[in-house]
């Protein structure tokens, strides 16, 4: 059986070539069909160009509209109402796919995510989250990397919530320990958000370590770290950039070291599998978590690699369940959001 996912066949930079080659790509090697959302005369011309005549499990719907990357996210979602973004969550919001992936706006996809899909209880603004490798073997999670800018200690309380059930649910980790990001380890560094919101979390009922630095994401002393989406777009940016730059030195360090035949093809294979467990297109995208739906947001600078992927993620959420399980989880100990909150829109 086939798992449908609504793609927004307009979001990347570079739309909709990426879009159309990944969607190919995930139907002739995972158990989806596509549904590529945007103007159909232009996918329905591309597409049939990149088919070359085969046949695969993907149609098209129509959508109007599109938003850009520059366009400011609360302007481009109030007045483009058939926008590919809206079109493809209301798939998801009909049951006629089980998830949405885009590559496009973030905050556009957030605000829009919210506004079709609906927040779960006691969520005021979803969150990014990323699933990041660590050197203990297990990985982290890391949110919010981008759906919100500007925070209140609330938010990150609602974050720490979301990220503690996320691991328990889907990495399968019984008590995991959930930190907040900080300049420091010791109680009270930190801006003034940090420390509001530490206040907070001391309160919840979950293995709360309190302050952990940029390191901690990727050594494994913690399980769950929470920050504002300023800082954790930042996070992952930076460690974006600092993966390509250690991969592009290991593979001059391997081409100008590397001499015998034998040793050259397993120096190859160790540095594919390093490279697999950095490069950004093998994640695909974040999920938006606090929405009633699968919305799985990616870079705009997605290759089809990365498109296939936001496609496999999407598809792994909705048949594994995720959603309904957190939503069950959040609705048993739902939290108040914070009162007279207004919506920041995220990192473009």
């Amino acid at each position: 059986m086939l798992t449908d996912i609504a793609l927004d066949a307009m979001g990347s930079d570079k739309a909709p070539e990426p879009e159309i080659r990944g969607a190919i790509l995930a139907c002739r090697t995972l158990r989806v069909r596509v549904h590529l959302v945007g103007s159909e005369p232009t996918l329905r011309q591309h597409l049939s160009h990149a088919l070359d005549g085969a046949r695969l499990p993907i149609d098209i719907v129509h959508a109007e509209e599109f938003i850009t990357m520059d366009e400011k996210a609360a302007h481009a979602v109030r007045t483009k109402r058939n926008s590919s973004m809206r079109v493809g969550l209301k798939l998801v919001k009909e049951k006629r796919a089980a998830g949405f992936f885009t590559a496009g706006n973030t905050g556009a996809g957030m605000a829009t995510a919210k506004m079709v899909l609906g927040a779960l209880p006691g969520v005021d603004r979803p969150a990014l989250a990323i699933v990041v490798p660590t050197l203990s073997g297990s990985p982290s999670i890391l949110l919010d990397v981008g759906a919100n800018v500007d925070c209140k200690p609330q938010n990150l309380e609602q974050f720490a919530v979301m990220g503690e059930l996320y691991a328990r649910n889907v990495l399968r980790i019984p008590r995991p320990r959930v930190g907040i990001l900080s300049v420091g380890e010791e109680e009270g560094k930190g801006n003034d958000l940090t420390r509001e919101a530490t206040a907070l979390l001391k309160k919840l009922s979950i293995d709360f370590v309190g302050n952990v630095e940029g390191r901690d994401i990727y050594n494994g002393n913690c399980d769950v770290i929470v920050c504002d989406g300023f800082v954790g777009n930042v996070a992952l940016k930076t460690s974006e950039g600092l993966s390509r730059l250690v991969r592009e030195m290991l593979k001059r360090s391997l081409t100008q070291t590397v001499t015998a035949q034998v040793g050259a093809l397993l120096s190859r294979r160790a540095f594919n599998a390093f490279r697999s467990r950095l490069d950004p297109s093998e994640y695909g995208g974040a999920p938006l978590l606090g929405v009633r739906g699968v919305c799985i947001i990616g870079h705009g600078s997605s290759n089809e690699r990365a498109i296939m992927n936001g496609i496999r993620v999407a598809a792994e959420f909705a048949q594994a369940g995720i959603n309904e399980r957190l939503e069950r989880e959040f609705t048993r100990r739902p939290l108040d959001p914070p009162s007279g909150s207004e919506l920041h829109l995220p990192v473009q």
